[in-house]
C-alpha cells in the first residue's frame, strides 16, 4: 500500500457498518484500525468504534502515535480500548529519518493514553544502522519507563530488508540485548517480534518467572493466567485485558 500511488477511481469503500456486520458474523472479539496510518481515517474509525463498542466488541488502534491530543480523546470517547504505538527510536532517529516529526508528541500520547485507561503497547522496529545502537535503545527504554511505566509492554521487532532499504536483517543478539536491557532497567513485559519461536516472544511472570503465555508468531500456544488475571504459581497480578478465544491449550488454575 505504501508503494503504490492511490487511484480514487478504483478505490473500494467499505463502510463501518459493513465492517461491524462482518465482525459479528465471524464471531470476532473486536475490531482494529491499522494499515496504513489509521489517523488518516480518524472520522471513519470513530464511527466504527461507536458501533462496535455498542455491541460489546473491543476497539483498538495500530498507530505511529503522531496525532493531536484532541484526536486521542475523541477515539477514547468513541470506544477505543487499546492502542499500539510504533516508536521509531530516540529523538536523533526521528530527526535524521522522519524530517520535522517531533518525538515528544509521540511520548505525550503514550503517556496520556495510559492516563485515559487505555491498554497501551509500544513497538520499536530495530533497524540495522538506524536505531540499533546501544545508546539509542537505552534512551528508548529510559523514556518508556518514565512515560509509559514499568508494566506497559515494549516490543523490539526484527527488521528485514525490503523495497528500497537493503541493510542486513537486525542481529538477533542485538534484539536479545535490548530485551535484557529493558528487564534490567525495570520494564516488566519486554518482547521480541519477528523472531518466531524465540523464548522472548512469551509472557513470563515478572515475580517468579513462570511462563504464562507461550506464543509462536501470531499464535497463542498455551495460556496460564487465571481468570482473575493472576499468575497461577505466585498469584502476582498480571495487567492484561480480555480472555483468549479459540482452541488454546489452557493450563489455567483458580
Amino acid at each position: 500500500m505504501s508503494k503504490t500511488p492511490p487511484n480514487p477511481a478504483k478505490a473500494r469503500y467499505i463502510s463501518p457498518e459493513q465492517i461491524l456486520k462482518d465482525a459479528l458474523h465471524k464471531g470476532d472479539a473486536g475490531v482494529c484500525a491499522s494499515f496504513q496510518e489509521p489517523t488518516l481515517l480518524t472520522e471513519w474509525a470513530i464511527s466504527l468504534f461507536k458501533l462496535a463498542s455498542s455491541k460489546g466488541l473491543y476497539c483498538c488502534y495500530v498507530s505511529n502515535g503522531y496525532m493531536s491530543l484532541e484526536t486521542l480523546k475523541l477515539l477514547r470517547k468513541a470506544g477505543m480500548d487499546g492502542i499500539k504505538i510504533d516508536l521509531k527510536g530516540n529523538a536523533a532517529t526521528y530527526k535524521q529519518h522522519c524530517g520535522v516529526v517531533n518525538v515528544e508528541f509521540v511520548w505525550r500520547n503514550i503517556r496520556e493514553a495510559r492516563k485515559m485507561g487505555l491498554h497501551v503497547e509500544v513497538v520499536t522496529l530495530v533497524v540495522t544502522d538506524v536505531n540499533d545502537d546501544e545508546a539509542c535503545l537505552e534512551q528508548v527504554i529510559e523514556r518508556h519507563l518514565k512515560e509509559a511505566g514499568a508494566d506497559t509492554p515494549i516490543h523490539f521487532t526484527r527488521y528485514f530488508p525490503a523495497y528500497k532499504f537493503h541493510k542486513p536483517p537486525t542481529s538477533i543478539k542485538k534484539l536479545e540485548d535490548a530485551y535484557k536491557m529493558a528487564r534490567k532497567a525495570g520494564i516488566l513485559f519486554p518482547y521480541l517480534g519477528n523472531v518466531h519461536g524465540h523464548q522472548y516472544e512469551n509472557t513470563y511472570c515478572p515475580n517468579c518467572g513462570e511462563k504464562l503465555i507461550q506464543r509462536c508468531g501470531y499464535k497463542l500456544i498455551r495460556y496460564k493466567i487465571t481468570k482473575d488475571k493472576k499468575c497461577p504459581k505466585c498469584r502476582t497480578r498480571i495487567p492484561i485485558k480480555g480472555w483468549p478465544k479459540g482452541r488454546i491449550e489452557n493450563h489455567n488454575h483458580k
